[in-house]
């Protein structure tokens, strides 16, 4: 698919609101890819990686291995997701500690208008549907309420850690950073990262690798042949997600890590009953920002939000 400099521009700009979303805990940075219509590109793209490209590059050279890739795509797409990352990190979590109920109500709008989104993409809804959007739900509220496990020392559990959390940041719903808490690596991960721990950050790397190759694989195959089921399963998904996100929360019991203080239990209240200033009309404007955005991010997405996928 060729396509210009403008275009290129833009899917950076997209790349951006999944570093930002990605960087929130409890939101996926797929579920921004989804919205923006490069989902489907994106996992395609990630599934067609194999060694026939190294075969490409030897016999055919590297302009023709990369087209192959797709490198364009993914390198426009990675730059913006870095800048998002290294730029809006900061800003996020000093939001997050300063404003939690206005940033948590923003992000709740948006995830809200997101399940419509995706749902509409459904052209008729059947009852067949209906359940396997319902399972999707149960599902992913049921993540939600898990209490998270207790970490272990173990190169296997770091591989598996980085596989599954890589997983989560691909599928639209929930969060890497929130499976990690629940899988009980977060606090351990962390700390690899701040202390540069190569071995650890290693084994997470090459975990996050075998989870994404395998399992944008698993997703390309889904969406090639039962797309109507995959669409309907991933709106109950996103919609089981908004308890993670729900801006009125109580925390049962949390932890400090690198003096960051990281929630292990937490129960949605209504605004009533939170402990602290519900902060309802503010809370209120943000939901219905978030929401808005959803709208004008759909109105400057592609034109065929799902499509463009094959390379």
């Amino acid at each position: 698919m060729k396509r210009n400099l403008k275009s290129y521009l833009s899917i950076s700009l997209k790349g951006l609101g999944m570093g930002a979303a990605d960087v929130v805990p409890g939101v996926s940075g797929g579920t921004i890819a989804f919205i923006t219509g490069i989902y489907e590109e994106l996992v395609t793209t990630i599934a067609n990686v194999n060694f026939g490209l190294v075969s490409t590059w030897k016999n055919e050279g590297f302009a023709k291995m990369w087209n192959q890739l797709n490198g364009n795509f993914i390198l426009a797409l990675l730059i913006g997701i870095a800048f998002s990352v290294f730029t809006l990190m900061r800003l996020t979590n000093y939001l997050l500690e300063t404003y939690p109920v206005m940033v948590w109500s923003f992000f709740f709008g948006l995830v809200l208008a997101s399940v419509w989104y995706v749902g509409k993409q459904i052209d008729r809804w059947t009852v067949k549907l209906i359940v396997f959007a319902l399972l999707g739900f149960v599902i992913a509220f049921g993540i939600t309420l898990i209490t998270p496990a207790q970490g272990m020392d173990h190169p296997l559990y770091f591989l598996l850690c980085g596989s599954v959390a890589v997983c989560a940041m691909i599928l639209p719903g929930i969060s890497g950073a929130f499976i990690l808490v629940l899988m009980g690596g977060y606090k351990s991960i962390s700390e690899a990262v701040s202390e540069f721990d190569i071995q650890t950050i290693s084994l997470v790397g090459v975990g996050a690798i075998i989870g994404l190759l395998s399992f944008s694989r698993i997703l390309k195959w889904l969406f090639n042949h039962h797309k109507t089921i995959t669409l309907a399963v991933l709106t109950g998904f996103i919609a089981g997600s908004l308890n993670k996100i729900w801006p009125w929360k109580n925390i049962l019991e949390s932890e400090i890590v690198k003096g960051k203080e990281i929630i292990i239990k937490e129960t949605s209240v209504l605004p009533q009953n939170f402990n602290g200033d519900p902060k309802l009309i503010y809370a209120i404007v943000a939901t219905l920002l978030g929401f808005l955005l959803i709208l004008a991010l759909e109105k400057i997405a592609d034109q065929q939000p799902l499509s463009n996928a094959k390379h």
